[in-house]
C-alpha cells in the first residue's frame, strides 16, 4: 500500500483467487484512488476485432489514409463505450488528469485526434471502458487476496506485450507464477 493507504499511480495484479472472469490475469493502471472509491484501466486486453481506424470511423473522425496502427484495450466493464488515453505527461489538454510525474489521463476525441495525426503524447494506450470500486470495495478486493499490488512501472505499461505484462510484473514482485493457488489462505 502507499503512505496515504490509496493505490492511485500502481498496478493490480489480478490473483488467481480474483474469481471474476472479466479479470482473469488482468493488469490495472490505478488513475485515482480515494475514499469514495477507485477507478483504473485494464492495460493488457486489446480488443482483436477493434482496430484504431474502426474506431476513427464511428466517431466520424476524418484522418485520410496514414491513421496509425493502436491497437484498442479492454479498460473495463464501466462505458464500455467511453474511450480513455493513459498517457506520458508530455502532452496535456484542460480536460487531461495528471496522475504522476510521469503520467496522465485524457477522455476527450481531441486526444484521439492527436494519435491520429502523430500530434500526441509520445506514449500511450488508448482504452473503452474502465474499472471502478465504490467507496471501499477495492480494499475489500485486495484483503481478500484478489488483488496483488506493483508498483507501475514504465516499462510494463509501455514496452511490453499485453499478454507478457502479466507475467512480467508478478516476476518484478518476485512471484513465481507456476506456484500460485487458485485456493484463497486467510489467517
Amino acid at each position: 500500500m502507499t503512505t496515504t493507504g490509496f493505490l492511485e499511480n500502481k498496478l493490480l495484479l489480478a490473483m488467481p483467487t480474483m474469481g471474476d472472469q472479466r479479470f482473469e490475469r488482468s493488469v490495472i493502471y490505478m488513475c485515482s484512488h480515494d475514499a469514495s472509491g477507485a477507478m483504473g484501466l485494464v492495460v493488457n486486453q486489446v480488443i482483436a476485432h477493434l482496430s484504431f481506424e474502426d474506431l476513427l470511423e464511428q466517431l466520424e473522425i476524418d484522418v485520410g489514409i496514414d491513421a496509425p496502427d493502436i491497437p484498442v484495450h479492454a479498460g473495463g466493464p464501466v462505458e464500455p463505450g467511453r474511450g480513455f488515453v493513459l498517457h506520458s505527461a508530455d502532452f496535456a489538454q484542460d480536460s487531461t488528469m495528471i496522475v504522476s510525474q510521469t503520467l496522465a489521463l485524457t477522455a476527450t476525441v481531441d486526444i484521439l485526434k492527436a494519435l491520429a495525426d502523430k500530434t500526441g503524447p509520445s506514449r500511450y494506450i488508448l482504452a473503452l471502458g474502465y474499472a471502478g470500486w465504490g467507496a471501499g470495495q477495492l480494499e475489500r478486493e485486495v484483503q481478500g487476496n484478489g488483488w496483488m499490488i506493483a508498483d507501475a512501472d514504465d516499462e510494463i505499461l509501455f514496452n511490453t506485450e499485453p499478454d507478457l505484462m502479466w507475467p512480467r510484473a508478478m516476476a518484478m514482485l518476485g512471484i513465481d507464477i507456476a506456484m500460485l493457488s487458485t485456493e484463497a489462505g486467510h489467517s
